[in-house]
């Protein structure tokens, strides 16, 4: 695994795979720092090189009623806390140019989401803050044509990218996961699979975005065997009742499971 191009992701001597794995949305210091205690105590234990993930705010929104945020500067602040209090890098997702500055004075990462990976000026926005950049593929999108973003990233002078796979559109509303596209994606960048996004079940009749969380294990396994370089989870203590995404986070009390499995696959794919 190649993390050259993600400086602020924790080397580790195990070879293993790294994790971006947190809540959907900042909801409050208190949840974000007890997933964030849950998860560093395990990727530690496992030494696993770990990421805090938490959107700032939420502006792809099924509904106009739906939950954004609490404030995009009360929720940066949490992620800097976070990073400050556990030792560990960030990563949000940002929508607009104006985005970019703002969240890079708080975390490590800057996320663009998969609708938006198209836009070219969001794009150069987020490289120009030096930080490293996470492309997500639309899910409209080939694996082959995401090398085009990461050449906007590459042309602004910022070697510091990333790809991640969050599926692809399947009808109206199911998402699949293509697993060629991983070698395929690994030739541009360091690749990550976003395993719960893949699970979503998106344009619901009722305006919330349903999902397959009985997959989860299913399709990380599965990133894990073909090679992905970093798996990408969101997770919650109490799904049910979160603001956002909640029909596919992984519970946190699964998720030690989980990452022991994904642990012990990885320590055999490194055998061949």
């Amino acid at each position: 695994m190649d993390l050259k191009n993600i400086p602020q992701i924790k080397h580790t001597e195990s070879d293993n795979f790294f994790l971006l794995a947190g809540p959907c949305a900042i909801e409050g210091e208190e949840m974000a720092m007890r997933i964030a205690e849950k998860l560093v105590s395990i990727t530690d234990k496992l030494e696993i090189p770990y990421v805090f993930k938490g959107s700032f705010k939420k502006a792809n929104r099924s509904r106009v009623d739906s939950f954004t945020g609490i404030g995009d500067e009360k929720a940066l602040k949490i992620l800097a806390k976070v990073s400050k209090e556990f030792g560990v890098p960030t990563v949000t997702d940002i929508h607009t140019n104006e985005d970019a500055p703002k969240a890079a004075e708080y975390v490590d990462i800057l996320q663009i989401p998969a609708f938006l990976v198209r836009q070219t000026d969001l794009v150069v926005a987020a490289a120009n803050t030096g930080k490293t950049v996470n492309l997500k593929k639309g899910q409209f999108m080939s694996p082959e044509s995401m090398k085009h973003a990461v050449q906007k990233v590459l042309d602004s002078n910022n070697q510091n990218v990333m790809v991640t796979d969050r599926g692809t559109m399947f009808g109206y509303q199911d998402m699949i996961v293509d697993f060629r596209g991983i070698p395929t994606m690994q030739e541009q960048a360091t690749t990550v699979l976003d395993v719960t996004h893949s699970l979503q079940q998106p344009n619901q009749s009722h305006g919330v975005t349903g999902g397959r969380p009985d997959m989860i294990e299913t399709i990380a396994k599965a990133g894990i065997a073909v090679g992905v370089d970093g798996i990408f989870i969101e997770t919650h203590f109490d799904p049910a009742n979160a603001k956002s995404d909640g029909a596919n986070m992984l519970h946190l009390d699964y998720f030690e499971n989980l990452m022991k499995k994904l642990v012990a696959i990885r320590k055999t794919v490194n055998q061949f």
